[in-house]
């Protein structure tokens, strides 16, 4: 028997930041985002020889350990083991044996949520193989207790509803509760949003815990700035939903420079010399607005280019150490499934 899961990561595009404590729950948050057809893969082979596997393959490194019911969490592997860790404490109450293999189609610190992404495919494999009683609620709750609390990795909300849902969501955060809104979205409209958003890789891995630390302090000390450009990254969620379901595509470039300003006022270290450059220059070649996906310092960008803009903003880019991904927006969230025989 194998176990398979894989789960979409994700484009954060409006209201990134908000879904972080302690903003998310002094004032509530929302962000807008979409799932990629870029995706975290995990495949599960039940074993019964007392050992347990964890292979990574995007980093060429495998752990080995006997089957028992706490495994630590110092290692590269430490999604997994907390994952596996958090199955024995509160549903089996006993050691289980497996291999594990892992894999994402984008690198660590690439802004598109890989971390939670891996951890809710994880818990997919975990549920397929067991049966557990977890709804799509239950199991990104789960996922973002395990990252958050267990493992107290620094980080927001998004990103484990995101990758359990699946598709163009509205999500809302207040006291502690997430309202997940999926956004009912036409095919052909889906088709021209891919067509006119361009994804770019900066070529720049970055940890994300800083800005997320700093970010979360200055909320913490009051600072007016970073906290006023909250206010307004949450007001620029609110639009960006409005004019996705209206179909004024013509408007979204701006909502996203609306953002773009404000986000980089919330901590330092959420944009450089070279993210400047970069994005003057998709400005300069026709794209109306972009943003970093994720917290900032790299990764992943993206730019609204209405008409044919596109094809000249990525012309211009390629001056750039930096590459363009091609994608496609996905309506189905994580998905798990069994081979026997």
């Amino acid at each position: 028997m194998i176990i398979r899961s894989k789960a979409p990561l994700r484009l954060g595009l409006a209201g990134g930041g908000t879904d972080v404590a302690p903003y998310s729950d002094r004032y509530g948050g929302a962000v807008l985002n979409a799932t990629i057809n870029m995706y975290a893969y995990a495949t599960l082979i039940p074993r019964y020889n007392g050992k347990i596997k964890i292979n990574l393959v995007n980093k060429a490194h495998s752990f080995d350990y006997d089957s028992v019911n706490y495994l630590p969490c110092d290692n590269e592997d430490l999604i997994a083991t907390g994952a596996y860790n958090r199955i024995v404490k509160d549903y089996t109450g006993e050691p289980l044996c497996f291999e594990l293999i892992l894999y994402v189609d984008a690198p660590p610190g690439s802004g598109l949520g890989t971390s939670s992404t891996l951890l809710v495919t994880i818990l997919g494999a975990f549920t397929e193989w067991l049966k557990l009683p977890l709804g799509e609620y239950d199991l990104a709750r789960l996922a973002w207790e395990i990252e958050r609390i267990d493992l107290g990795m620094a980080g927001g909300k998004q990103d484990q509803y995101a990758a359990t849902f699946g598709g163009f969501n509205y999500m809302e955060f207040n006291n502690g509760n997430v309202i997940v809104n999926p956004l009912r979205i036409k095919s052909m409209f889906m088709d021209e949003l891919a067509n006119n958003f361009l994804l770019y890789y900066t070529g720049i891995s970055r940890l994300s815990s800083r800005i997320i630390a700093e970010q979360s302090c200055n909320v913490e000390k009051q600072s007016k700035k970073p906290v006023e450009a909250m206010h307004k990254l949450k007001e620029q969620a609110r639009l960006m939903k409005e004019i996705i379901l209206k179909g004024e595509f013509d408007k979204i470039g701006h909502v996203l420079d609306f953002g773009w300003k404000h986000k980089k006022d919330m901590a330092g270290g959420i944009s450089n010399k070279r993210i400047d450059a970069v994005y003057e220059s998709a400005i300069k070649n026709g794209a109306t607005g972009g943003k970093i996906s994720g917290a900032g310092g790299g990764g992943y960008m993206v730019f609204y280019c209405p008409g044919t803009s596109r094809y000249r903003v990525a012309e211009a880019l390629k001056s750039f150490k930096g590459r363009i991904e091609p994608f496609e927006f996905t309506e189905k969230g994580l998905t798990t499934w069994t081979i026997t025989g």
